[in-house]
């Protein structure tokens, strides 16, 4: 178990509420738990420190909202998704994954311009998001991103608002994702050292928080409009891009 101060311990805490209330369906929320355990265990370090917790949270969020699934879109993106997750371990094991956290946060920046120009002018790139090059671009993006940088929830997010789905499916389809590509990201993560006995402790410790953290983000969920929740979403993707670049 790492050895943590009161003051970090209370720091943790937050940081596994904020888990449970991104996967209730405010992706951009994640934002709050990669910049504590970044600053809590190391950039690189806190990928495997989160993992273990993810996966809490991904259960979870799969037994609430599983009901909501739309699994032709769950097909769609799980192979592309797959890949970037191999190519980034690829890349872990030689480079400085840091590098690489500025051209994910132009991406998520880039994507997010877009959505919010399709909500002012919906006839834009009216088909694009419901084209195979699409799901393949998203997913092998989305795979680099959390393999990286645990950054992965903005780019589902606003490919799920891309081709319009609404409020409770986007929640649901997304639990069964990140479920899935989390259980698929974990041996290559203790491949490389990021998840042992300690960051399983230590997710377990704070399994609590993250239950407490799905509930509010469902009672949050229920009583937020369908287009306030859609802008909340490019809010908090936005926010999650300047992060990744460095601007904030």
């Amino acid at each position: 178990m790492p050895d943590l101060s009161p003051v970090q311990w209370l720091l943790a805490v937050i940081a596994a509420a904020g888990i449970g209330i991104s996967k209730s369906g405010f992706a951009g929320f994640g934002l709050l738990h990669v910049i504590i355990f970044a600053f809590l265990f190391g950039a690189r370090d806190s990928t495997g420190v989160l993992l273990p917790m993810l996966i809490a949270g991904d259960v979870g969020a799969v037994m609430a909202f599983r009901q909501h699934a739309r699994w032709e879109y769950i097909r769609r993106m799980m192979p592309p998704t797959m890949v970037g997750v191999i190519a980034a371990a690829m890349v872990m094991s030689r480079l400085d994954e840091a590098m690489f956290r500025p051209v994910i946060g132009w991406i998520i920046l880039a994507l997010t311009l877009l959505q919010i120009g399709r909500t002012v002018r919906p006839t834009w790139f009216a088909d694009m998001p419901h084209t195979r090059r699409f799901a393949w671009t998203m997913g092998i993006a989305a795979g680099v991103a959390t393999m990286l940088a645990n950054a992965a929830g903005s780019i589902f997010a606003l490919y799920c608002l891309a081709v319009a789905l609404p409020k409770w499916a986007l929640v649901g389809t997304t639990a069964w994702i990140f479920l899935l590509i989390n259980v698929f990201k974990l041996p290559f993560s203790v491949g490389l050292g990021l998840v042992h006995a300690d960051t399983l402790l230590l997710g377990a410790a704070l399994v609590p928080a993250i239950v407490a953290g799905l509930f509010a983000g469902g009672w949050l969920t229920h009583r937020i409009p369908q287009r306030l929740f859609d802008s909340f979403l490019l809010v908090f993707a936005g926010v999650a891009a300047l992060r990744l670049i460095g601007l904030i």
